[in-house]
C-alpha cells in the first residue's frame, strides 16, 4: 500500500498507520501486526454476540443516566449492524491473541465508535463511550456464554430434534423387521431394527437433556464484573440491566451471575458444556459406526443395509461406493472430542482473577456446536432417512444363527445347547435341524421356541424357552 492508502490513528502507545478504508483503529491494527499466527478468526456467532452485548451495554448506560442519549442510540444502532454480520470483514484479528480477548473487544469498540461517529457527526470514543462500564475481562466471557447459548438454542437442539425424528420414523417403519443382534461384533440373540434404532434415538434424547441442563449455567452472565470482578467503574445495577437488554435482543432470559469473580476467573460453564458436546460426539460416533458396519460389503461384509449411493467411492476401483456420510460424521466427532481437550486445558488457565485462554475456548466451543448441528442434519437426511434393508441377507443370517439355541436353555440346559450350537455352526446347518436330531423335539415345537420375532420380545417363551443373554 502507498501512504495515501493509510491514515494515521493514535492510541495510548502512540501513532500508527491503519488502512484508510478500515473501520477499526490503532489497537486492532497492533493486534493484526502482533499475531500473524493462523488464518483463524473469531467465529460469526461470537461477533454477533459482541454486537448484541455492546448494544445492550449502551442501553444500560443510557437507562442509568451515564451516557448521552444520542450517543447511546448511535452505539446501539451501529452495534446491531455488527451483530447482523454487516461488518465481519472488519474483524481481522487472529484467534491466537491476547488471552483475555482484549484485542477483539477493542476491535468491536473501534468499529462501532467509527460507525457511530460518522452517523452522528461528532466523536464517539471507543473506550469512553462504547466500552463504558465494561472491561474485556467481563465482555469476552459474556460473549462466550451468549454466543454458545444462541448457537445451541438456534442450531444444535433443532438439529438433534430433526435427527431424533428421522431415527424414530425409521424405527417405526422397521419395528417388525428382525435381524441378528451382535455383542463383541459376534452373532447374538435377535433384535428388531426398531429396537436397535430406538437405542440411538434415546441416546440422542439423553444428550439433549444433558445439554439443556447445562444451558442454565451459560444463561448466567459475568457482565458487570469489569476488571477483576469487583465491578469497578460500573453502576451496581449495570449487569442486571445488560441482561435485561440482551433478553430484548435475543429472546433469552439471561441473568447476572451470583458471583462475578467466578465468571472472570473461570470458564467452568464452557468446560461443562464442552463435556456435554463430547458425550454427544461419542453417541453420534456410535451411530455412524453402526451404520458403517451394517452397510459393509455388499458381498463380503454384513450387508444388512444399503446406504444411499451418493458418489463414486474409489478413483481406481469402478463401481465401489463408500459410506461417506457416516465417515464424515465420525470425523466431525473426532474434531469435537479434540476441541474438548483444548477447552479443558483452556479452562485450567484461570490464574487468580482472570482466565487467559478465552479466545481459543470461544473458537473451539462454537466450532463444536456448529459441526455437531450440521453433522446431525446430514446424518439424518443422507444416511438414516435413506438406507434400505437387505431382507434376504438378514433372513439367511437369522436362520443360520446358532446363538438362537439360547432360547432352549431352560429346556435342554446350557451344555447341551452349546453342543448343538457348535455342531450347527461346524456343519452349516440350521439350529432347528440340529436340535431336532439331538433332542428329539418336534419341528413345530422348535419353530415355536426359536422363532426370531418372538425372541425379540424377551422373557420366558411358551414351552419353557428363554431369551437370556
Amino acid at each position: 500500500m502507498t501512504d495515501k492508502q493509510f491514515r494515521v490513528e493514535r492510541d495510548s502507545m502512540g501513532e500508527l498507520q491503519v488502512p484508510a478504508d478500515a473501520l477499526y483503529g490503532a489497537q486492532t491494527q497492533r493486534a493484526v501486526m502482533n499475531f500473524p499466527i493462523s488464518s483463524l478468526r473469531m467465529p460469526r456467532g461470537f461477533i454477533r454476540a459482541l454486537g448484541f452485548i455492546k448494544s445492550a451495554c449502551a442501553a444500560a448506560n443510557q437507562q442509568l443516566g451515564l451516557l448521552d442519549t444520542s450517543i447511546a442510540a448511535a452505539i446501539q444502532e451501529c452495534a446491531e449492524t455488527v451483530a447482523t454480520g454487516k461488518h465481519d470483514d472488519q474483524f481481522p484479528i487472529d484467534v491466537f491473541q491476547t488471552g483475555s480477548g482484549t484485542s477483539t473487544n477493542m476491535n468491536a469498540n473501534e468499529v462501532i465508535a467509527r460507525l457511530a461517529t460518522t452517523q452522528l457527526g461528532k466523536t464517539v470514543h471507543a473506550n469512553d463511550h462504547v466500552n463504558m462500564s465494561q472491561s474485556s475481562n467481563d465482555v469476552i466471557p459474556t460473549a462466550i456464554h451468549v454466543s454458545a447459548y444462541l448457537g445451541i438454542e438456534e442450531q444444535l437442539l433443532p438439529a438433534l430434534a430433526h435427527l431424533i425424528s428421522s431415527i424414530d420414523a425409521r424405527a417405526l417403519e422397521l419395528q417388525h423387521t428382525v435381524k441378528t443382534g451382535r455383542t463383541h461384533l459376534m452373532d447374538a440373540m435377535p433384535v428388531t431394527f426398531g429396537q436397535e434404532l430406538s437405542a440411538w434415538s434415546t441416546q440422542i434424547r439423553q444428550n439433549m437433556y444433558r445439554i439443556q441442563a447445562s444451558l442454565t449455567r451459560l444463561r448466567a452472565l459475568p457482565q458487570g464484573g469489569t476488571a477483576v470482578g469487583t465491578g469497578i467503574n460500573a453502576h451496581p445495577d449495570f449487569g442486571k440491566k445488560v441482561a435485561a437488554a440482551l433478553k430484548v435482543r435475543t429472546g433469552i432470559a439471561f441473568t447476572p451471575m451470583d458471583n462475578l469473580f467466578v465468571g472472570l476467573a473461570s470458564q467452568d460453564s464452557a468446560v461443562e458444556m464442552s463435556g456435554q458436546l463430547k458425550t454427544l460426539a461419542v453417541t453420534i460416533t456410535k451411530i455412524a459406526n453402526d451404520l458403517r458396519w451394517m452397510n459393509s460389503g455388499p458381498l463380503a461384509g454384513l450387508g444388512e443395509i444399503a446406504l444411499p449411493a451418493l458418489q463414486p467411492g474409489s478413483s481406481i476401483m469402478p463401481g465401489k461406493v463408500n459410506p461417506v456420510i457416516p465417515e464424515a460424521v465420525a470425523m466431525v466427532c473426532a474434531q469435537v472430542i479434540g476441541n474438548d481437550l483444548t477447552i479443558t486445558m483452556g479452562g485450567q488457565s484461570g490464574n487468580f482473577q482472570l482466565n487467559v485462554m478465552l479466545p481459543v475456548i470461544a473458537y473451539n466451543l462454537l466450532q463444536s456446536i456448529e459441526l455437531l448441528a450440521n453433522a446431525a442434519r446430514v446424518l439424518a437426511d443422507k444416511a438414516v432417512a435413506g438406507f434400505s434393508v437387505n431382507h434376504e441377507n438378514i433372513k439367511t443370517a437369522l436362520e443360520k444363527n446358532p446363538i438362537l439355541v439360547t432360547a432352549l436353555n431352560r429346556v435342554i440346559g446350557y451344555e447341551k445347547g452349546a453342543a448343538i450350537a457348535k455342531k450347527a455352526y461346524a456343519e452349516g446347518r440350521s439350529i432347528i435341524d440340529v436340535a431336532m436330531s439331538e433332542t428329539g423335539m418336534s419341528e413345530t415345537e422348535l419353530k415355536q421356541l426359536l422363532d426370531p420375532a418372538t425372541l425379540t420380545r424377551g422373557g420366558i417363551n411358551e414351552g419353557g424357552g428363554s431369551g437370556g443373554g
